[in-house]
């Protein structure tokens, strides 16, 4: 199985041996590639009970949690990364969740979609409405999406906070592209940050 282009970018630079913590980490797909692929010491936080059974039933030490309001309980540093895909644009409190991040992780990944890119402001433009799209596939009332981020919103909040950029990829569909005008052309972006 071939995992979700946001996430093999994240397995390919998580130092084998290392411990994880991936938050919303649904099913377990990432963790098990983690644990299979590199001896990852991985452990994950999901709010939904039935993708915790099937991380579970995978072998995975997940347990059921918000990621608003449990973070909170992991102590400083625990972990080598902590993971955030497609997750910062549904928590209620997204400055919290990234400021825990970096508490309890020494390094994080944040994936998450661009509501900057080009099809989705075409979607607003001409039709005059939310976008439906690959990277956003229901509709608006469907959707888990609260709090819409660009990745320029992402590079200021990071600047304005102090913190690191590692590195940084940027995706249009599962092919990465340049960082040149990545708001403008990037459907999915993921960073890794440290303080």
């Amino acid at each position: 199985m071939s995992l979700r282009p946001d996430l093999a970018i994240i397995a390919q630079h998580v130092t084998p041996g290392s411990r994880v913590l991936d938050i919303g980490c649904g099913d377990g797909e990432l963790m098990a590639e983690l644990r299979d692929r590199a001896q990852v010491d991985a452990r994950g936080l999901e709010i939904d009970p039935a993708n915790v059974s099937l991380a579970v039933g995978r072998g995975l030490s997940v347990i059921q949690g918000d990621a608003d309001a449990d973070l909170g309980y992991y102590p400083d540093r625990a972990f080598d990364y902590a993971i955030l895909s497609q997750t910062l644009q549904t928590a209620r409190a997204p400055d919290k969740v990234l400021t825990e991040l970096l508490r309890i992780g020494d390094r994080a990944f944040v994936s998450f979609p661009n509501f900057a890119y080009w099809r989705v402001r075409w979607n607003l433009m001409w039709g005059g409405r939310m976008p439906v799209t690959a990277a956003l596939p229901v509709s608006w009332y469907e959707t888990e999406n609260i709090h819409q981020l660009t990745i320029d919103d992402f590079r200021a909040f990071v600047a304005e906070r102090g913190l690191v950029v590692e590195d940084a990829w940027f995706l249009t569909g599962d092919r990465r592209i340049s960082s040149a005008a990545a708001n403008l052309r990037a459907e999915h972006a993921v960073f890794l940050l440290r303080r």
